[in-house]
């Protein structure tokens, strides 16, 4: 009975030292951290039996298929980490510190384990973006038409975003510097 113990001991006094050599000083929420991968894991190993049951296989995709797909993947991850109409799905997990562009969020993660985690997570664009484009990678393989709807109106939406900011910086420049201290 005592030798059954000892092998996960062990394991969990290996992990304890493991995390706080890499942590340091630095508060780092690795378990939080363990449990986002794992449930990624799962989601991915959830995705590859569903396909397998129901004799689906991922699409192909060209060329121009991947580059709608990877502007779709960041703008979506932009909008969900970043966008104020998308905030109170990060409310959970962060907290308002202001603005920090046009159209966008700052916000601050909150300090306790799975809070922070899941707050990294949901306010980071770089983050978010492999579970934006592992969702959508499932959406072409089981509903591929409104999948596909999708991923170009957030292509389209991106694109205009840029002709936004173009636009803006054009008008800037073009703008007197004495004029735009009275309108700025």
């Amino acid at each position: 009975m005592n030798s059954m113990r000892r092998p996960a001991h062990s394991l969990r006094a290996w992990w304890s030292r493991q995390r706080a050599e890499y942590s340091g000083q630095a508060h780092r929420p690795v378990a939080g951290y363990s449990l986002v991968l794992l449930a990624y894991f799962a989601g991915a190993v959830g995705f590859t039996g569903a396909a397998r049951v129901t004799g689906r296989t991922p699409p192909r995709l060209g060329p121009g298929e991947l580059t709608l797909l990877t502007i779709a993947t960041h703008k979506i991850s932009r909008a969900l980490a970043k966008d104020p109409v998308t905030s109170p799905l990060r409310v959970p997990f962060t907290r308002f510190e202001g603005v920090s562009g046009p159209s966008e969020l700052h916000e601050e993660v909150r300090v306790s384990g799975m809070e922070h985690s899941l707050g990294e997570l949901v306010s980071c664009p770089f983050c978010l973006a492999p579970w934006v484009a592992s969702g959508l990678f499932a959406g072409y393989t089981f509903f591929p038409g409104p999948t596909r709807a999708a991923v170009i109106t957030y292509t389209v939406v991106a694109g205009s975003d840029f002709l936004q900011y173009a636009y803006s910086t054009t008008q800037q420049r073009s703008t007197p510097p004495e004029q735009r201290r009275q309108t700025g």
